[in-house]
């Protein structure tokens, strides 16, 4: 696994970077919509399985192993869906007060990114089964590539210099690597830990609801294409996968 988990760190960082780099040296005077349609139906529907069937139970039986009855790990998951819709909301502010040129709104989204990048990152770590963690990291690639692209023609929109537009581009590249190998670590020698290994699953299954449901608001997979029945069925196969891999794990 720690030879799987390595090599998903070079594909996912060679993706992220390789996507971002164009915007650098090319101007954007709008925001350009880059995407797979289908392939991100596909990992919309593998993000609500894997965090509806694979990570919410199991985080769920670790508390309760630990004698804490009280649901946390639904609650830490409503609590970072909450929290990264209210960061969107922020941003759409952002946009309609200051033009999606403000610095402010380039900070944001790059910390938003961040964020699910990293708990991204932090549920491939701790996956043990690798059949989960190929799924996982094919859902993490067809999304990624988007997301990358998309944050770099964000940030070059901004006043920012050059080298302030590489640093918070490079910390977004970062941030999944980063949870791969604090996922993987955590499941490996902080035993004296138990605890941080539910609450990361909780907190990157909130991130997979988000991302398999209202992730771009308007432009999200189940709201923009959920009356295109092409799209909506490759959500429905992403999800019937992993549905079907539990069996197994």
């Amino acid at each position: 696994m720690w030879t799987f988990k390595f090599t998903s760190i070079l594909l996912i960082l060679s993706v992220t970077v390789l996507s971002g780099f164009y915007p650098f040296f090319k101007k954007f005077t709008s925001h350009q919509e880059q995407s797979f349609p289908i392939a991100e139906s596909l990992a919309a529907g593998v993000f609500l399985s894997v965090a509806l069937i694979h990570m919410l139970g199991t985080a769920s039986d670790e508390f309760y192993k630990l004698s804490y009855h009280y649901p946390f790990a639904f609650l830490l998951a409503g609590i970072t869906f909450l929290f990264l819709l209210l960061l969107e909301h922020i941003g759409r502010e952002i946009v309609v007060h200051k033009g999606d040129s403000s610095g402010s709104f380039a900070i944001l989204a790059t910390v938003m990114l961040s964020l699910h990048a990293f708990l991204m990152g932090a549920a491939l770590g701790l996956s043990a089964s690798l059949s989960i963690a190929i799924v996982i990291l094919f859902a993490i690639l067809a999304h990624k590539w988007a997301e990358s692209f998309s944050l770099a023609i964000q940030i070059n929109k901004s006043h920012f210099s050059f080298r302030m537009n590489m640093l918070l581009f490079c910390i977004f590249s970062l941030m999944t690597p980063l949870g791969i190998v604090l996922g993987a670590t955590a499941t490996t020698t902080l035993s004296n830990y138990p605890l941080l290994e539910p609450i990361f699953s909780s907190l990157a299954a909130g991130t997979f609801l988000y991302l398999g449901t209202l992730h771009g608001l308007e432009n999200a997979t189940l709201i923009k294409k959920c009356c295109d029945l092409r799209h909506f069925y490759f959500v429905i196969l992403g999800f019937v996968i992993m549905a079907v891999v539990a069996i197994w794990t």
